[in-house]
């Protein structure tokens, strides 16, 4: 009797027993659930990106703490009151921006990051630039607010010379508000290249109407009579003198005209400057373009390495890298294939046009290098070629009898001498290269 009692409780037992054991599994898979999504979610707030991103959700103003010294809190909380006042959703995120951090030193990826981290949608982002002193701004939708510009204005506007990054940004969020970037901009860098004005062209019709009077005078048609003969026969036997010495020169180069001192301290000025507008272009090109990705990041690398060379130039030859590079950046943004450098011989000849057998003197070895049509023709008829010249032991010579370890533009010839498709001169001047010629 006792078994027959029994044996109806030992099924209602198992059942409770069983839906205690899915209930203990149910929970414990919850519990691991919600382990594995904190940890996720931990995982995502400690990166970088989500760091500035939450800081940002609580003051539009973020200054990394290695740049308070340059950007003092009261100075972030005048920002952020300025931003307020805008009504404009501008966010000011200042870190350091070096090459191998979590954006690759790219002002342009910090942007993304941050952007995206903070969920999209209508947003203006200014951070540091490319170069020293400099700021950059990314909006979305582009150009709503004309902030590219504003932010790219602010670099070559004078009376903001040494003026510190707060300063800056400032001036950059006032633009942003008067929605006027472009213009801004365009009148920022319009005297970019520009020729200098002197005195002559200072004094306008002022200069020419003494002239008159100057060639009036009788003295001054005698001392012409006698005196310009005598010059002419002076210029005939320098330039007599000049072709026999030629003639006897063993260098098989052609020596520009900028090797004298005073001359090429003047195209030098007016090279830098057309230099850095060409920079500029490169990175409105680079940060418009609608290439394919890997083209955009060789052009951005190319003009961010530009701008390594434009600071830190030296001389003309410096110069001309940056034309390389920019040459080179403008070739990746471009559909043709396999463009050549500039020429070999003297970059600032402008692109080559097919590349040549050459020997450099006292060599066995051949090369090949990209030549410019003048040059082509030169060495063609066996003429010399005009070439860049660089200074060794305080003399001129031609730049690529330069220690290759001592010039990066003797080892690569300007793009002429690189050993294939993955080398560049951005990824050489990225590497170090060029700096360290410089130390």
């Amino acid at each position: 009797m006792c078994t027959d009692l029994l044996h109806p409780a030992g099924p209602r037992q198992a059942s409770a027993t069983a839906r205690r054991l899915r209930r203990a599994v149910a929970l414990g898979a919850v519990s691991v659930a919600l382990l594995c999504g904190t940890a996720a979610q931990s995982a995502a707030a400690e990166s970088p990106g989500q760091k500035i991103a939450d800081a940002l959700r609580r003051s539009p103003v973020h200054v990394d703490p290695s740049l308070t010294s340059a950007v003092d809190a009261e100075q972030q909380r005048e920002l952020a009151a300025r931003i307020r006042r805008s009504r404009l959703p501008i966010r000011v995120a200042l870190v350091p921006l070096v090459e191998g951090d979590s954006w690759g030193g790219k002002p342009e990826q910090l942007a993304e990051v941050v952007h995206d981290r903070m969920g999209g949608g209508p947003s203006i982002l200014i951070t540091l630039g490319n170069y020293p002193d400099d700021i950059s701004a990314r909006e979305w939708p582009s150009g709503a607010h004309q902030a590219f510009h504003a932010a790219a204005a602010v670099f070559f506007q004078k009376d903001m010379k040494g003026a510190g990054p707060a300063k800056r940004v400032a001036r950059a969020i006032d633009i942003i508000e008067a929605g006027n970037g472009d213009t801004v901009y365009a009148r920022a860098t319009a005297g970019l290249g520009a020729p200098k004005p002197t005195q002559d062209t200072a004094d306008g019709a002022g200069a020419g109407a003494k002239a008159p009077s100057a060639h009036g005078s009788p003295v001054v048609r005698l001392l012409s009579l006698v005196v310009g003969p005598v010059l002419l026969l002076a210029a005939v036997g320098l330039l007599l003198r000049r072709r026999s010495r030629l003639r006897d020169l063993s260098t098989p180069f052609a020596l520009p005209r900028s090797v004298f001192a005073a001359a090429r301290q003047a195209d030098e000025a007016g090279l830098r400057d057309r230099a850095a507008e060409e920079v500029v272009r490169l990175g409105e090109e680079a940060r418009t373009a609608q290439g394919a990705p890997a083209s955009v990041e060789r052009a951005l690398d190319a003009y961010a390495a530009a701008g390594t060379v434009l600071d830190r130039a030296r001389g003309v030859p410096d110069l001309a890298g940056v034309f390389a590079l920019v040459a080179e950046g403008r070739a990746a943004l471009s559909a043709a294939t396999a463009a050549l450098p500039l020429c070999f011989f003297h970059p600032l000849h402008g692109p080559a046009v097919r590349r040549i057998p050459w020997r450099p003197l006292g060599r066995r070895e051949q090369l090949r290098v990209a030549a410019c049509e003048t040059c082509l023709r030169a060495v063609r008829t066996r003429r010399a070629p005009e070439v860049l010249t660089d200074r060794r032991d305080g003399r001129p010579v031609p730049y690529f009898e330069v220690p290759a370890e001592d010039s990066l533009w003797a080892a690569t010839g300007y793009g002429s001498l690189l050993s294939g498709a993955a080398d560049s001169l951005a990824g050489r001047v990225q590497r170090g290269d060029f700096t360290r010629t410089q130390d």
